[in-house]
């Protein structure tokens, strides 16, 4: 009992510290998302053979939006499967503002930005070459001006559990400064429950059994981690994305793994392109590819590391 209550209580301490840093970055993020996401879809819309560059550079900013609407766009033939892969591989979710919270980690943040969006735009361009040589163009709209209206309310978000991004609600004008506290303050609180679930976990495993065995759970220093964590990654949520940072934090997860399953992490961007995309064949492919993509590069990466 005096172990559990040990960890319990520095899991919340220092958790507790990182919600002034979580809040604020949040914050922002809300403001970018409301102030500046119509102009950002709009130029995913219209990227044409720019696709790939395009995609991971917005897929690499924090936040769920970006995913979702990639998705929606890939289902209706806005965008190239190359396009779609690119964002998918460069998101990043809750990772980046994770790393913010812990002056230690501050500096991993632009090697991981830049990783994911050279991944994110490799691995696009290859899928759009295979894609225009093996596969047939998806019908339906073209990529110029076929973005959706600004404030509409996003079809693919209607019914999609665990959506709390900003395009999941309609909105009649845009909100002052003021209206973000809110869904700024919820997505922190949500955040905050992962984060400390996932902290006095480990922290009790390594208390009570030690490293070794938290170690061995994850695979360290195994060639088949990188693939491990990609499989975490592919859970629709955001806490598959604390999770993979939290364990890097921990020093459990390599570098090379922790990119693997934040490349594969494309948030509830699967979840909408299964619902969305009728072709069952091209959702498995895109599955299939965002693996490949993410165990590959994640391989080299920690392979590399070793030397």
């Amino acid at each position: 009992m005096g172990l559990f209550l040990d960890v319990f209580k520095d899991s919340a301490v220092d958790c507790v510290k990182m919600l002034p840093f979580l809040f604020l970055a949040f914050y922002l993020l809300e403001v970018v998302e409301q102030h500046a996401s119509d102009r950002m879809t709009a130029m995913l819309g219209r990227s044409g053979g720019l696709g790939p560059i395009i995609g991971s550079l917005l897929g690499s900013v924090p936040q769920c939006g970006f995913s979702i609407m990639a998705s929606d766009f890939f289902a209706s033939g806005v965008i190239s499967m190359g396009t779609l892969l690119a964002v998918y591989l460069s998101t990043s979710d809750e990772a980046i503002i994770i790393l913010l919270t812990d002056p230690g980690h501050v500096k991993d943040i632009l090697f991981l930005v830049l990783t994911k969006i050279l991944i994110g735009t490799a691995g696009g361009y290859i899928v759009l070459f295979l894609e225009r040589k093996f596969f047939r163009k998806k019908p339906g709209r073209t990529g110029k001006g076929a973005e959706f209206a600004p404030n509409e309310v996003q079809p693919e978000c209607r019914g999609v559990p665990g959506c709390s991004c900003g395009c999941c609600e309609p909105a009649a004008k845009k909100p002052g400064f003021r209206d973000l506290l809110i869904p700024a303050w919820n997505h922190t609180k949500e955040v905050f429950v992962y984060l400390f679930i996932f902290t006095f976990v480990i922290g009790f495993i390594m208390e009570g059994f030690g490293n070794s065995v938290i170690e061995g759970i994850f695979l360290s220093g195994s060639a088949f981690q990188p693939f491990f964590a990609s499989v975490i990654g592919l859970i629709p949520n955001c806490a598959a994305s604390i999770m993979i940072t939290q364990l890097y934090m921990d020093g459990v997860l390599s570098f090379g793994s922790a990119v693997a399953g934040l490349c594969s992490s494309a948030g509830l961007g699967l979840l909408v392109l299964f619902r969305m995309n009728r072709s069952m064949k091209e959702n498995i492919t895109v599955l299939a590819f965002l693996v490949a993509i993410a165990v590959t590069a994640g391989s080299i990466l920690q392979a590399v590391g070793s030397l």
